[in-house]
């Protein structure tokens, strides 16, 4: 099993090259309140040589197909092939809140974005009519998309974010990967069950398909203070919007925490952030992240590894701590993958 650190934009350029050293996979950058993934790309691909690099995930309300096509295969050629695109639909609150974007037919969009990016990174020019998307607009007849980027690899690898059982089945349909997040190992095995069927439609096995949780991660031998680490990154994405539409409150309920998502809401409406960080439980935490010393976060990466990971994610842009506090994360990380012999 590999390794991805996903970094924090601050210290993206530090972490790369510390992840690159540590013989890490994959370097990937997220997309949300805090930063783009594409700007923290194009920093990570001038300070690396050899580590692959990957968006976790930009979102596909917020760009059309073409700007994400454009912006994968420049990021592409500018690493020199190492980079893989992520793409996720987001949520209704972002979708709607912050593009305008309603979040209606999911899965539809999902895949005609899709297909239109593999169609323009192929080269040569993309009309394309669909249900949600049409090009060149409906009534025009203007000039189609076509890109025209030198050193880009025409099948670069899309991975996709994924959560429901129907959209882990069209990931694996139409994706070369997946990307995970505050998932259990048993929730890694059960996504896999999903991702087969997908593949199978296209009369396909699970062979080169990547499957990448990404975990929270905080190392400290006493595992409630490690979990006390990562509350505030579980506070803040559990926080967002409605609950009832929340995929990270739905995660939690699935997983036997009803309860804590309802404490926490009461207590982010009182705004009590003392009952906001009580709210989550170190059981839910230690069940979606990598948290204890390098012993038991090696035991850990066991069992992602037995339940069908391919590479795991080490958020340590999850961890309350500094610079140096998520290098050491990274060390200890490639240490316990090593000792897991996964």
């Amino acid at each position: 099993m590999k390794l991805a650190v996903n970094v924090v934009a601050q210290d993206a350029a530090v972490l790369a090259e510390a992840a690159e050293k540590l013989g890490y996979d994959l370097a990937l950058a997220p997309e949300g309140y805090r930063s783009d993934a594409a700007s923290v790309l194009g920093l990570m691909a001038g300070r690396t040589r050899h580590i692959g690099l990957g968006s976790a995930v930009m979102q596909i309300p917020a760009r059309p197909p073409a700007t994400a096509a454009l912006t994968a295969a420049t990021l592409d050629a500018l690493s020199g092939g190492r980079f893989r695109l992520g793409l996720g639909v987001s949520n209704p609150d972002v979708s709607e809140g912050w593009y305008g974007v309603a979040f209606d037919h999911p899965l539809a969009r999902t895949r005609e974005y899709v297909e239109i990016v593999r169609a323009a990174l192929r080269g040569g020019p993309v009309t394309y009519r669909g249900e949600h998307f049409t090009l060149p607009s409906a009534g025009r007849q203007a000039a189609p998309l076509h890109l025209y980027t030198e050193g880009h690899r025409g099948d670069l690898p899309i991975h996709l974010a994924a959560v429901g059982p129907r959209n882990l089945r069209l990931a694996g349909e139409i994706a070369d990967g997946w990307t995970g997040v505050f998932t259990s190992p048993d929730g890694v095995r059960a996504a896999v069950t999903q991702l087969r069927a997908g593949r199978r439609a296209r009369g396909l096995g699970l062979a080169g398909f990547e499957v990448m949780p990404c975990l929270p991660t905080a190392v400290d031998a006493d595992v409630r203070a490690a979990a006390g680490r990562l509350r505030g990154q579980y506070r803040y994405l559990m926080g967002v919007g409605d609950p009832e539409t929340n995929f990270y409150c739905a995660l939690a309920r699935r997983l036997g925490f009803a309860d804590a998502v309802d404490r926490l809401h009461r207590a982010l409406s009182a705004g009590d952030r003392t009952a906001q960080s009580e709210a989550i439980p170190v059981e839910f935490i230690d069940e979606t992240a990598l948290i204890g010393d390098e012993k038991r976060i090696a035991r850990r990466m066991a069992e992602y590894a037995s339940a069908g990971a391919t590479t795991l994610g080490v958020m340590v842009s999850a961890a309350a701590t500094t610079r140096q506090g998520r290098i050491a994360i990274l060390e200890t990380c490639a240490r316990a993958v090593a000792r897991a012999a996964c």
